[in-house]
């Protein structure tokens, strides 16, 4: 995937409007040499949110002091008009309404969930809603940019990645997460030593996937962290109040590994809703015992609403933006494929044997190596039976998922969620499909969110 040396990339962004994200991904591309007079075209719906994002790409170009041409519009194939990467960030239907109704209607069922954009009924709809608009996408990069890489930012991930490789195999994709950074990061602080000082290999799926291997620094040699991570979750030690959300103490991970040997990458919130052991409608002691925040999504959309109210205005007033660097992955891939300097990122790529223990042609996180040949992911063939077989579970639901969509068969919608552990542990199977076909009711009278076939094939399903 070599560019040309003598012109600056075009990066585009579908779903620009979300400014913070945004500020993040440019903002670390615009501090890299080979990236920072780059043409950055930022796209949305949203003319309001797209303006403000605009204004302040250019007040972080003007503050880095850099080249970079920072255009705007509204055409999504005339945003993609030669770009050389494509970064998608959006989510189809927004907090308000469907992410309230993907909540609200399961909870009316007796179904709670903490995250809902991944796995369980939540996720499901979510991919549901987002994969059409993501093939459309791709329908219009193989008209004008058919060489760009997709960097996909999108949940649910593996669901996502999967569809696009099953129907458009031509696009270069990969699927970026920050759970490998930031849980490295957390476990860190617990063992009281720098990033830096932990090294380790994960592979697995999306939200799925663990540390294999985890080694610290002790006395100039490296050592295996995990007797480490399991004498102090013994002690009570750990998890450590600084390496978790508030609203939700690292418990859940740190119960997992102690049953089945591994850290998980995904954080607790998230993790409790992939397995049927922790949200049980008539155990309340789980809940408190594992500090498993239900509801926590709908919370922090609510927080990053108001927060945003405050920061929009403190942006348009500022005479300049700092630009702090990131975790992400967006700008270290993006230079390396420009420059050829080598990298190694993790990443969701559909699987052509790089985890022979998984279903090929499905979504798997695994450590990928980048330069000016593009994205490069290597083969992970040990991840021991008893992390696939709590992998196999997700991808259960995430191949039906994909089944439904490419066949434009509503059944399969019904038969993913009586496939996910934490929804068959609460409802049985005439519950839940009388909650999916009141979800897909809801989703389709708060604004036809969903494609028509969704909705053609419900009342036979139902």
């Amino acid at each position: 995937m070599t560019l040309s040396s003598s012109r600056a990339p075009k990066i585009t962004m579908i779903g620009a409007g979300s400014t913070i994200f945004m500020k993040n991904l440019i903002g670390d591309a615009l501090q890299k040499e080979a990236l920072s007079n780059a043409t950055v075209c930022l796209m949305d719906i949203d003319q309001e949110r797209l303006e403000e994002s605009a204004l302040v790409a250019r007040k972080m170009a003007s503050s880095l002091g850099v080249g970079a041409t920072i255009e705007t519009s509204m055409n999504q194939r005339s945003a993609l008009e030669g770009a050389d990467f494509v970064i998608v960030a959006f989510q189809i239907g927004g907090y308000d309404p469907c992410t309230i109704t993907d909540f609200n209607v399961p909870k009316k069922h007796g179904l709670r969930q903490t995250i809902a954009d991944t796995l369980g009924v939540g996720g499901i709809m979510r991919g549901v809603r987002t994969v059409p608009h993501l093939w459309a996408i791709c329908e219009d990069m193989m008209a004008v940019c058919p060489d760009a890489l997709l960097l996909q930012y999108v949940n649910p991930m593996a669901i996502n990645t999967w569809a696009i490789a099953a129907k458009y195999p031509k696009i270069k994709q990969v699927g970026l997460c920050h759970s490998v950074q930031g849980t490295s990061e957390e476990l860190a602080r617990d063992l009281g030593i720098p990033v830096t000082d932990l090294r380790y290999k994960v592979a697995g799926i999306n939200h799925v996937a663990f540390f294999l291997e985890l080694e610290m620094r002790r006395n100039g040699q490296w050592v295996d962290a995990y007797p480490a991570l399991r004498q102090g979750y013994a002690e009570g030690r750990f998890p450590t109040a600084t390496g978790a959300n508030p609203r939700c103490p690292n418990f859940v991970r740190y119960e997992v590994m102690d049953h089945f040997g591994y850290f998980a990458t995904e954080s607790s919130e998230h993790f409790a809703e992939y397995v049927p052991w922790f949200i049980k409608r008539d155990r309340p002691d789980l809940i408190e015992q594992f500090g498993i925040p239900l509801d926590e999504y709908l919370v922090r959309c609510e927080e990053q609403i108001a927060d945003w109210k405050a920061q929009a205005e403190d942006y348009r007033t500022a005479e300049r933006i700092d630009v702090a660097p990131s975790h992400e992955y967006a700008a270290t891939i993006m230079n390396s494929i420009v420059t050829g300097t080598p990298s190694v990122i993790y990443g969701n790529i559909a699987n052509r044997g790089y985890v022979p223990q998984l279903p090929e042609g499905s979504s798997v996180e695994v450590p990928c190596l980048i330069d000016h040949k593009g994205v490069q992911p290597t083969v992970v063939d040990s991840i021991p039976p008893q992390l696939v077989a709590m992998m196999r579970s997700s991808v259960n639901v995430q191949e039906l998922t994909v089944a439904a969509l490419l066949e434009e068969n509503v059944e399969h919608l019904y038969h993913a969620a009586m496939m996910d552990p934490h929804t068959a542990a609460e409802l049985d199977l005439r519950q839940i499909r009388t909650l999916m076909g009141d979800l897909i009711l809801a989703h389709q009278d708060s604004g036809n969110w969903l494609p028509d076939w969704v909705g053609a094939g419900r009342t036979i399903a139902a």
